[in-house]
């Protein structure tokens, strides 16, 4: 590192490329001939690897090692990785050092640094020089295009938007014979998330068929509750069959994990909430199923925290085929209001129409090809428009009284829609 004075006069570049503790999370998948291995540096990661803090110009390298051991060239499909990729140049541009804007940014403040201008130029300098390095560095360590011929390797990084929490990858290998596609959902470490609780040992889960899953469905509790479990909150209006790496990889692209309630976050959404922004992983607030806070929420945010579709999941103690059973609860956040209920004095506000949030997650998993199976079932019992319900904070809600049981699905394909009353006679039979 340069002596502390020399830093005063000129602009510091230090990638460093040897630092890769993001391979020890590679993930790998093989298919016919071709191997595919994938990480994504987390912030943390990247700043080290790279020199700058790309996380705050959005943007996320995505290392990849590919193995082309088929019998023809192989080219990946950059766009569908990621739509908005950046190229490298791109990516060093927007990371690059801007001495002159940071001047401009100083305002009227700026007069009181006029005794330091005698160093501008070597600044300016040393900042182009710097950037030549940045530009330089980061094409040397991007994925190289075009085909990959049979018998060889590549690796190298990938820049693409910025998505904390999950990323979902999808590749798209294409060669004079066919396509190969390669999905895959990868944790990302660097939010702050809540551990998720134990609903049962492995010894302790019950196996039970779907058409058992629909008749348990309807014994349910019809609600939420808070803390104490006295007063009733949103209704429990899914339930969801699939073990959890599927349920975010099923959501992932759409949907992002919320952060645990602390100070941090609570400063994060204290900041969103009174500049009017986003705040993707905002948090939120518990609540309860038999005693247990949800285990894992997700939404799906505008461009302002007061809006936005958030869903939490209760994880059960049984399993479909070996799959497991979550059942939970959807609604839509449409602004802010006051209260007297909530320790901010403030809460959000939900659409009344609940069923919409509901059809609205079972149309995002039909869409994205990951539902298998759907049938409605009663358990939430119906309250009408004219005569709401009221959850926890005092908003009204109506429903039709359904749940939507959804089974996901890993590969796609076509949605079967099943019939409550038909699985119900079934089991009489």
């Amino acid at each position: 590192m340069r002596p502390r004075p020399l830093r005063w006069v000129t602009t510091n570049y230090h990638p460093d490329p040897s630092h890769r503790p993001f391979l020890e999370r590679l993930q790998v998948q093989q298919s016919e001939g071709l191997k595919v291995s994938v990480a994504v540096l987390s912030d943390r990661e990247s700043i080290k690897f790279f020199g700058v803090h790309l996380a705050r110009r959005g943007v996320q390298p995505v290392w990849l090692e590919i193995d082309n051991q088929s019998e023809v060239g192989q080219r990946l499909d950059l766009y569908s990785l990621d739509p908005s990729y950046y190229t490298a140049l791109e990516a060093a541009s927007v990371n690059h050092f801007s001495v002159g804007k940071r001047l401009l940014s100083f305002g009227i403040l700026g007069w009181f640094f006029l005794f330091l201008l005698p160093l501008l130029p070597s600044k300016l300098i040393s900042a182009r020089n710097a950037n030549r390095r940045m530009s330089g560095f980061f094409k040397e360590q991007a994925l190289c295009g075009g085909a990959i011929p049979p018998g060889q390797k590549r690796a190298g990084v990938v820049f693409t938007s910025l998505d904390e929490g999950l990323k979902s990858l999808d590749l798209r290998f294409v060669s004079d014979r066919d396509v190969a596609r390669f999905s895959f959902s990868i944790e990302v470490p660097g939010l702050i998330l809540r551990p998720m609780e134990v609903a049962g040992e492995a010894g302790d889960l019950r196996e039970m068929s779907l058409t058992d899953l629909v008749r348990w469905t309807t014994g349910q509790p019809r609600c939420t509750t808070g803390r104490g479990g006295s007063r009733e909150g949103d209704p429990l209006n899914l339930v969801v069959v699939g073990d959890r790496d599927l349920v975010r990889q099923s959501f992932g692209a759409r949907w992002d994990d919320a952060e645990a309630i602390n100070w941090a976050t609570s400063l994060k959404t204290a900041k969103a909430f009174l500049l009017d922004s986003a705040y993707r992983y905002s948090p939120v607030s518990p609540l309860f199923v038999q005693g247990r806070r949800q285990d894992l929420a997700l939404q799906r945010a505008r461009a302002s925290i007061n809006e936005r579709v958030h869903l939490r999941l209760w994880r059960t103690g049984l399993t479909v085929q070996g799959h497991t059973v979550w059942i939970g609860q959807v609604s839509r956040d449409i602004g802010v209001r006051f209260t007297l209920k909530t320790w901010n004095l403030t809460t959000h506000r939900i659409d009344p129409d609940v069923d919409e949030a509901r059809d609205y997650v079972v149309d995002s998993l039909a869409d994205g090809g990951r539902l298998s199976k759907l049938v409605l079932v009663p358990g939430c019992e119906n309250a009408d428009a004219k005569s709401p319900r009221q959850n926890l904070t005092g908003d009204p809600y109506f429903t039709d009284g359904n749940r939507a049981v959804m089974k996901l699905s890993a590969s796609g394909g076509v949605v079967e829609i099943l019939q409550y009353g038909n699985l119900v006679e079934e089991k009489h039979k």
